[in-house]
């Protein structure tokens, strides 16, 4: 089953905000710079797979 276009659009929507909202805690985190780094690059390759693995693995 296909989502509609409206419905596709949404969820890139909140993928994308999900996504400034992850990048923005990776920068504001205490982790070390490179790590930092590391992890707002994988966020912005992987937009979904990125947020999953640093909602799992990120700095806390």
């Amino acid at each position: 089953m296909m989502l509609g276009h409206g419905y596709g659009g949404l969820l890139g929507l909140l993928i994308l905000v999900a996504d400034i909202y992850a990048i923005i805690r990776v920068a504001q985190s205490g982790a070390e710079p490179i790590a930092k780094a590391i992890w707002i690059v994988i966020i912005l390759l992987l937009p979904v797979l990125g947020l999953i693995l640093w909602f799992l693995f990120g700095p806390k």
